[in-house]
C-alpha cells in the first residue's frame, strides 16, 4: 500500500514557474515508477511526465517537453515536477500516481493516486 500527497500548486502568471512535491508513504517507494497526470474541466486525466524506479528513465508529454522535469529521491520518498515557462493551457489539476509495473509509463492504469493539487495559469 503506497499514499501519495502532492503539494505545491497554486496561482501563477503566464511565463512563471511551479515546483509540485509528490511524498509517499511506505519502505519500498524505490521500487515504483512514477507519474503525474493532470485533468483541467471537461477534459480526461492526461499523462504528463514520468520517472522510472531508478530515476535514469524519463519520459514526457510532447506539450511539456523542455519546461517540466521529473526527478525523484528515493532517500526522501518524494518525486518532483518542476514547472517553468507555464501557460494558461497548464491550469489543471495535477495528480501523483504510483505502480510497480505499469502499463506504459503514459497509462492511467497506475495503481495509486494522490488526490491532486490545484495549479491556475493566468494570461
Amino acid at each position: 500500500q503506497v499514499q501519495l500527497v502532492e503539494s505545491g500548486g497554486g496561482l501563477v502568471q503566464a511565463g512563471g514557474s511551479l515546483r509540485l512535491s509528490c511524498a509517499a508513504s511506505g519502505r519500498t517507494f524505490g521500487t515504483y515508477a512514477m507519474g503525474w497526470f493532470r485533468q483541467a474541466p471537461g477534459k480526461e486525466r492526461e499523462f504528463v511526465a514520468a520517472i522510472n524506479w531508478s530515476g535514469g528513465s524519463t519520459y514526457y508529454a510532447d506539450s511539456v517537453k523542455g519546461r517540466f522535469t521529473i526527478s525523484r529521491d528515493n532517500a526522501k520518498n518524494t518525486v518532483t515536477l518542476q514547472m517553468n515557462s507555464l501557460k494558461p493551457e497548464d491550469t489543471a489539476v495535477y495528480y501523483c500516481a504510483a505502480d510497480q509495473n505499469p502499463t506504459s509509463p503514459h497509462s492511467t492504469n497506475y495503481k495509486y493516486w494522490g488526490q491532486g493539487t490545484q495549479v491556475t495559469v493566468s494570461s
